[in-house]
């Protein structure tokens, strides 16, 4: 066959593929807007969910959901950081290296509902921490450190050297490299995996119905104590999330609006999720234009 005919081929079969996996993902997606968007209101968002009645919403659940990827993103980035830029300007090419790349890659490979039995075993039952929002932030940091240790890591090395040699030339030391010159041309690839990463987040359920638990009590936004058990802000309450509370509506929901509330909620779980990866694109780009000067 002749070498232009069936690289042509072989572009086609490329496009096909591509094509089913975009309409599949349009399909998917499309679907679940579709039978989910009409269900969305202002009561919605704003109300709590009920058990046995209809007409119930989402707000404390999307709110726990919120308030677990702040406290998984305040446990998990100070360490991606500091992993992110040993492996990038420190580490060595040698076995130890490849030990803790492997151990990122096994890491980002286990499938969520053994980290949430593992969590489960070791936090809530032997740390003794019950089901809280704080156990489930320790579950989803596992989730969350290979992925954002790796942006971070690959936003550092795609720094180009003539940037650390600069800093060597004018008598910097190498963490002031790091600091004063890689980081801050780094910055926007970084802010573009934390957010990445936050959609991943926010989208977990499996592990957090062995962490955070499967129950809403009954909580006050005008209690700022967190030590409170009815304050909004205490971190070891129980706390059904977005994701978890679709999963429990579809098995064990009783309500007779129960469908209704499920797409909607998966509606929003999924808006929510685009916000984040266009939000990505859109800072990322912005913030690499502005801090590199390229417009």
């Amino acid at each position: 066959m002749n070498p232009k005919i069936a690289n042509k081929i072989a572009d086609a079969v490329i496009y096909i593929l591509v094509a089913i996996v975009v309409i599949i993902l349009a399909l998917l997606i499309g679907f679940i807007l579709i039978t989910g968007i009409p269900h969305i209101s202002w009561h919605f968002l704003t109300s709590v969910s009920q058990s046995f009645s209809a007409g119930g919403g989402i707000r404390d659940q999307l709110f726990n959901s919120i308030y677990l990827l702040i406290l998984t993103l305040i446990i998990s980035f100070p360490i991606a950081l500091g992993s992110g830029i040993y492996l990038a300007e420190y580490a060595p090419k040698n076995w130890f290296t490849s030990l803790i790349q492997t151990a990122i890659e096994v890491l980002s490979s286990l499938p969520s509902i053994i980290v949430g039995l593992f969590c489960y075993l070791l936090f809530v039952i032997e740390f003794q921490l019950g089901f809280s929002i704080l156990s489930g932030a320790i579950a989803l940091t596992f989730f969350n450190l290979p992925l954002l240790t790796r942006s971070i890591q690959e936003s550092l090395e795609s720094v180009p050297d003539l940037q650390r040699q600069a800093g060597a030339s004018l008598g910097l030391s190498r963490w002031k490299t790091i600091t004063g010159i890689i980081f801050p041309i780094a910055i926007p690839g970084i802010i573009t995996g934390i957010i990445l990463s936050a959609g991943r987040v926010f989208g977990e359920a499996a592990a957090l119905i062995y962490t955070a638990g499967e129950s809403a009590p009954a909580i006050s936004y005008s209690n700022f104590n967190p030590f409170n058990p009815a304050s909004f802000l205490n971190p070891m309450r129980p706390a059904e999330t977005l994701a978890v509370h679709i999963w429990k509506v579809n098995t064990e929901g009783v309500t007779p609006d129960a469908s209704q509330i499920s797409s909607g909620s998966s509606a929003v779980l999924i808006i929510v999720i685009l916000i984040f990866n266009l939000g990505a694109h859109y800072l990322g780009k912005h913030l690499y234009d502005k801090m590199t000067a390229s417009k």
